[in-house]
């Protein structure tokens, strides 16, 4: 079932928090970029947080309908890349977040912090 990029990035959002992902950080990507449409981008505190928020994700997204069109780094858990073509997730520990700053990259586009796993 296809579903809107922005439905997808909510569900990522909701599964990531659901395994207690930190900084949780939606950035708007559609006018800044034709590779994607939005980054959802957050950490986990040791690598086994960071599969069990991707597996969260992977879960939730297949529950739905939304297939994985790419995964990378799961085996390592330092920065876990899943990629929904319109939706790609970044799960990262706290110093990789820090060491790659994807969000300085993208300053310019527009994001919102989640916080709540309703939204």
């Amino acid at each position: 079932m296809a579903r809107v990029p922005t439905e997808i990035a909510r569900l990522i959002t909701r599964a990531a928090l659901s395994k207690k992902a930190k900084d949780v950080t939606v950035l708007d990507l559609r006018e800044h970029s034709e590779i994607t449409d939005f980054f959802v981008i957050c950490s986990g505190d040791s690598e086994v947080q960071v599969r069990a928020i991707a597996d969260s994700v992977l879960e939730t997204l297949r529950e739905r309908g939304s297939a994985e069109w790419h995964v990378e780094g799961y085996v390592h858990g330092r920065w876990v890349l899943i990629d929904y073509v319109e939706v790609v997730t970044h799960i990262f520990l706290e110093e990789a977040r820090e060491y790659y700053g994807l969000e300085d990259l993208w300053g310019d586009a527009p994001s919102e912090r989640v916080e709540d796993a309703g939204t």
